[in-house]
């Protein structure tokens, strides 16, 4: 772990290609110890959640390469290290998955569907609307809300119900949402603990009838 935010650390002050070049094998180590955190995580994990058995860290580790073509911010490199466990393709998955962040800035650990594609996030508005007794049960769940303190990632929500939807829906701020992801904010206790993995697993453990949730929904679409 060290290896890995100390190494994000110098490339935050230094986000260039020649510094990059230079440290290219300090990169490949960090990238390397990352990738072992993951495999282990993807053991884990696939030891309650049968989808996970033949996922792929390679499949699951973004680039550190920024897509600059569009941006303003021209710098080259992230600079952190995420990667998305999920079935059926891993970070380019339609599927929720599990999300791992790790940033000198800060690190935490999602779990749930990013950014889904027009019909998937429908899908996932309507299974909620249809079965919310079901997903208030799994939400209101004692463990559940203790990680997660029932609170969403918000970005990009909809400042209105959207259309198909009665407005006089009880949990009518859930389907504005965007994305159906929930965070939890990993502290330096944990991440310094020899146990990472295994609290990484306890996590993605509790929120799993979450992600079965979702999923049986992205599945009727895709």
């Amino acid at each position: 772990m060290k290896n890995i935010l100390d190494f994000l650390s110098e490339l935050k002050n230094h986000n260039d290609r020649v510094w990059f070049s230079e440290h290219k094998s300090e990169y490949d180590t960090a990238r390397i110890d990352f990738e072992q955190i993951c495999s282990s995580l993807i053991l884990k994990i696939a030891a309650f959640d049968e989808d996970i058995r033949l996922v792929d860290v390679k499949d699951c580790v973004f680039r550190i390469y920024r897509d600059i073509r569009f941006s303003p911010d021209k710098t080259p490199y992230k600079t952190h290290f995420g990667a998305f466990i999920a079935s059926a393709g891993g970070r380019k998955s339609d599927r929720g998955g599990y999300y791992l962040h790790l940033d000198p800035a800060g690190c935490f650990f999602s779990i749930g569907v990013w950014s889904p594609t027009p019909v998937v996030l429908k899908a996932i508005r309507r299974s909620i609307y249809d079965n919310i007794d079901e997903f208030n049960e799994i939400r209101n769940n004692p463990d559940f809300r203790t990680l997660f303190n029932d609170s969403f990632y918000e970005e990009d929500k909809l400042k209105t119900v959207p259309q198909g939807f009665s407005k006089d829906f009880p949990d009518a701020e859930l389907l504005k949402l965007k994305h159906f992801m929930v965070t939890y904010d990993i502290d330096d206790n944990m991440l310094n603990s020899s146990e990472f993995v295994e609290k990484l697993a306890e996590i993605a453990e509790k929120s799993y009838p979450f992600l079965q949730f979702l999923n049986y929904s992205v599945d009727e679409v895709i």
